[in-house]
């Protein structure tokens, strides 16, 4: 479950009642129509241990679970921010991995964003869950759903082996940069596994300084290299390594922008990073998008959602500025 920390914007609910909320919610999908507004009030405004309390209060005194009644009442991008909202972390990211493999289709955007972004041990922790659930492996269900080296990237991110310390050996550093330069763009054609080795299994602190010793030899950024030496999916996983070893918050940023810019809005990436950072950084966040694109998080996603919708996005965003 999240830590509730000073950068999330959904905080403990000061004179929280899970009762007084199972009838709040009750009353709200009472008869005929529904409350939106009273279950945004509730749902929106808890956090995810809260959420979990009013669960089980509210099937000790209805006797059915809350989200099957939910499900009953909505529909659309509501219903499933509202569900999301209800699910706890590691089990909401299971969910969505499996989402972005069921069926025709992958949506390997998904699949870099939980797998590049979370902590070693959410990652065992979901490998856990979703053995569990599914009664097969992530790792099984990735090497059937993707190919080659983004394959090899996302088994490797999805091991969950990355080094834990913040030690770092800055000879190794300058090794690293040096093989990393040679993998790349010294050479003719690309050393993939290369960058897959240093990438996906050294601690943050060290890329970090693997990063400033690339930079030094090959007078240009990593991120640029990676631009110029991979394409497609395998390019995209190995720039959100090493954009989430920079900054998470910016990464994010990034993420949501990028989910409403242009014509029509990826709403499931909208919503997952939503529901998920919001209790975890969504502050810094906001901070970061404000930043990179010169408009808040607010004014976009009020320009971009509509409804009911728009009204949990923002309260979950969390001010304006």
């Amino acid at each position: 479950m999240a830590a509730v920390g000073p950068k999330g914007t959904i905080k403990p609910y000061p004179s929280f009642n899970a009762a007084d909320d199972v009838q709040k919610l009750r009353k709200a999908m009472k008869g005929i129509g529904t409350d939106e507004d009273a279950i945004i009030d509730v749902i929106a405004s808890r956090t995810i241990a809260q959420r979990q309390e009013v669960k089980i209060a509210y099937k000790t005194t209805v006797g059915k679970e809350l989200e099957d009644d939910l499900k009953s009442e909505l529909t659309g991008h509501f219903e499933k921010v509202i569900l999301g909202l209800l699910t706890p972390i590691t089990m909401y990211d299971v969910e969505e991995l499996k989402r972005a493999m069921k069926g025709a289709g992958t949506d390997e955007g998904c699949l870099i964003e939980i797998l590049a972004s979370r902590s070693t041990e959410a990652i065992r922790n979901i490998n856990t869950t979703y053995k569990l659930k599914y009664g097969k492996s992530l790792e099984d269900d990735i090497c059937s759903d993707t190919s080659f080296m983004f394959q090899r990237v996302l088994v490797s991110l999805a091991a969950g082996g990355r080094d834990q310390s913040d030690k770092v050996d800055d000879s190794l550093a300058k090794q690293d940069a040096k093989d990393l330069y040679e993998a790349g763009e010294k050479k003719w054609g690309t050393d993939e596994v290369k960058f897959l080795t240093i990438l996906c299994s050294r601690n943050k602190k060290h890329l970090l300084k693997v990063f400033d010793e690339y930079k030094k030899i090959a007078k240009k950024d990593i991120e640029a290299s990676i631009k110029s030496e991979m394409s497609g999916h395998l390019e995209d996983a190995l720039l959100a390594i090493v954009k989430c070893c920079r900054s998470k918050p910016a990464y994010f940023a990034e993420r949501l922008y990028k989910s409403m810019k242009g014509l029509g809005t990826d709403d499931s990436t909208l919503i997952r990073v939503m529901v998920s950072r919001c209790e975890i950084d969504m502050l810094e966040i906001r901070s970061e998008f404000k930043k990179m694109y010169g408009k808040s998080l607010h004014s976009f996603i009020k320009g971009d959602c509509s409804g009911d919708y728009r009204k949990v996005l923002l309260k979950l965003c969390g001010g304006e500025d």
